[in-house]
């Protein structure tokens, strides 16, 4: 089953670029990396090599690799090893611009790793590289091929491209409805897309959960597959750790996020979400896991791209603190006190970069299903923010931003980058208004307030906007 996805544009975008660039692509486990990387090298060129580090091709490509590079001192050392390491590995390997090499899982080997600038500078084929678990290349063994990368992150599929894999005829009228009004011709369209909404919201957009999903119609069936990408992750992950034996402390650390999540309006008891989180896992679960192996295992889940941790800014007021930033599947935004944009705090909220991640650990947390229908709204809305600050950015803020204004939160505070217009976000379940953003709006904190609801078809008052959460992704800030 092929399921369209949006990121094969900019993966024309690199063949097209005249920098001749390594294109690193990057992303979670089982998000459709390995696919949709072959699929795009099948289809734009006429010769592909695949190399995955993780398993035989790559166990053989290092045995042509070392055999290639092999050189005694004082005897002449080799024209092109790494090109005869290629042809050792394929010898029908011709070095041209309609040649691509994929090496998949890189970070299985910091030698190959470190040789990327050169495939990029010396060869006339195309590099791609890849791996789910890229946080292995900040170990020291790594260096950083600055200035021959060009990095791509892949995501689980997005709403919209959950719904245009789900219903094609739907997905057009979605495409075509008006974004802050009514469309009275096709009202039962509306109860349609609720619907599939919610169903995205309990699966999730990993393709192979959305597969079990569209050839059962099943939500049971696809969670069952998503336990079984969890579990692999997990399984992995121990792989790469030496003081951590029990992958139990990974499920700790998601269930200790949900419940930070569901009592986010409440405030944390400690000065950021790291710390409140080893707090949890260690009283709840392992009294015995100490603060550097918490703060491992928290580390990697941000690295591998299933949590993160949202920066903050340096104490002068103006630059980002880079030691606290990460993009994981995981992440809280950042904190505006008093809606003063230059006076950001250490996040304090963590969401789920797949929803379906998120619906599952919620559930199995025990709350009501009104506060995980509320959990999962707000994690959608980052995911969809965290993805405008993708280049081409369309949004301030090196991460999105929640705000305190008058003693209250406003969940999402948005700044444009092209004309410097101000939102606040609101994202709400039923019909509830937002008394602190509109305190915010009328102190002309802001341009805009932005409700985001899941049973509405749009609306327009003075300087309120009113969008129905499944029409977020059509929505030009």
């Amino acid at each position: 089953m092929y399921l369209k996805r949006k990121i094969y544009d900019r993966l024309m975008e690199w063949k097209n670029d005249k920098s001749h660039s390594t294109l690193e692509v990057n992303g979670a486990r089982q998000t459709g990396k390995t696919y949709i990387i072959n699929k795009f090298a099948d289809e734009n060129f006429k010769h592909k090599i695949y190399i995955n580090l993780f398993d035989l091709s790559g166990k053989q490509f290092m045995e042509c690799y070392q055999k290639a590079t092999e050189w005694v001192p004082g005897s002449r050392r080799p024209d092109f090893p790494l090109h005869e390491a290629v042809r050792l590995y394929e010898p029908s390997f011709r070095d041209c611009g309609d040649t691509v090499i994929i090496i998949d899982e890189i970070q299985e080997s910091s030698e190959i790793y470190n040789r990327i600038r050169e495939f990029t500078r010396q060869f006339q084929a195309r590099f791609i590289v890849t791996g789910s678990y890229l946080g292995r290349v900040l170990e020291p063994e790594f260096h950083y091929a600055s200035g021959d990368i060009t990095k791509l992150r892949i995501y689980t599929l997005s709403f919209e491209e959950f719904l245009e894999a789900l219903d094609g005829e739907l997905y057009q009228t979605w495409r075509s409805l008006p974004l802050l009004e009514a469309d009275d011709n096709c009202p039962e369209v509306y109860d349609r897309l609720r619907l599939a909404y919610d169903q995205y919201c309990q699966i999730g957009g990993y393709p192979k959960v959305v597969e079990a999903y569209l050839e059962r119609r099943d939500i049971l069936a696809a969670r069952k597959e998503l336990v079984r990408i969890i579990q692999i992750f997990l399984e992995e992950s121990m792989r790469y750790f030496k003081d951590i034996t029990d992958i139990s402390v990974f499920t700790n650390i998601f269930l200790s996020i949900c419940r930070i999540l569901l009592r986010e309006k409440k405030g944390l008891e400690e000065d950021s979400v790291s710390e409140e989180l080893k707090k949890l896992v260690t009283k709840n679960y392992s009294s015995n896991l100490s603060k550097e192996t918490c703060n491992r295992a928290i580390s990697w889940l941000y690295h591998s791209g299933i949590i993160g941790f949202c920066g903050k800014l340096s104490p002068n007021g103006t630059k980002w603190s880079l030691m606290t930033c990460a993009r994981l599947s995981v992440l809280p935004c950042d904190k505006i006190i008093e809606m003063d944009f230059l006076d950001f705090k250490p996040g304090r909220r963590c969401f789920f970069m797949d929803p379906g991640v998120a619906a599952y650990y919620l559930n199995r947390v025990g709350t009501t299903e009104a506060a995980v229908c509320g959990t999962l709204n707000e994690n959608y809305v980052f995911i969809n923010l965290l993805k405008r600050q993708d280049f081409p950015e369309e949004i301030t803020f090196e991460m999105p931003a929640f705000a305190t204004y008058k003693g209250g939160e406003i969940d999402y505070v948005v700044q444009t980058i092209q004309g410097h217009r101000r939102y606040l976000v609101e994202v709400k379940s039923g019909k509830g208004k937002a008394a602190t953003a509109l305190k915010a709006l009328e102190a002309g904190k802001a341009d805009w307030l932005l409700y985001l609801k899941g049973n509405t078809k749009g609306g327009k008052e003075g300087k309120i906007l009113t969008l129905p959460l499944y029409m977020l992704e059509r929505f030009a800030f």
